[in-house]
């Protein structure tokens, strides 16, 4: 993937999904081989700001309190506070003027695991003429499933990177690329 192009073109957009600190090696919620997808996704970045087309790049900013962590009834260990290390986008991430930069989860009593919830980022994408959305980034399970299922449900041609994702687990892996493609979503294995 860091070698070909994958023909992105102005009408495309690139969503970078949550390639944040705890998802990465050290973070709270580290991501098996996170790190392995920072240099294509740079490359992918770098296609995408070449050919014109836009780069939205996602981010969960939780409150401390938020309910999707343990200590408040959800599944998760905390993660991902806003104004912490953790919520930092990944050191190695190199992302060219004018990206759109999206937030998400910020509200403690509310789940947001697609970008696409409650966010505004539809209508901007309409706005602005996007008819493709390539997909990458963090957890292929969790924010990739939600976002790339309600790409494709808002009508927009999604498609998933395989080689710029990584899952939570790998059985978590599979059923996310099986309930993708049930709803539409074209997921790129090479």
């Amino acid at each position: 993937m860091t070698q070909s192009k994958i023909g992105l073109r102005m009408s495309d957009a690139l969503l970078i999904v949550d390639l944040q600190r705890d998802f990465c090696a050290g973070g709270k919620l580290e991501v098996p081989g996170a790190e392995e997808i920072v240099p294509i996704v740079n490359a992918l970045a770098a296609e995408a700001h070449a050919r014109g087309a836009l780069i939205v790049v996602s981010r969960d900013l939780h409150p401390a309190d938020h309910l999707s962590f343990a200590a408040f009834g959800g599944d998760w260990p905390q993660h991902c506070v806003r104004g912490t290390r953790g919520a930092e986008l990944h050191p190695g991430l190199h992302l060219p003027e004018g990206a759109l930069f999206v937030a998400k989860a910020r509200r403690a009593e509310r789940e947001q695991a697609s970008t696409f919830d409650a966010t505004g980022l539809a209508e901007e994408l309409r706005r602005r003429s996007v008819e493709r959305i390539f997909i990458v980034g963090l957890a292929e399970d969790v924010c990739v499933k939600a976002s790339a299922i309600d790409a494709a449900r808002l009508g927009f041609a999604t498609h998933v990177l395989r080689a710029a994702t990584r899952p939570v687990t790998p059985e978590g892996g599979a059923r996310a690329r099986a309930e993708m493609r049930a709803a539409g979503v074209m997921v790129i294995e090479a």
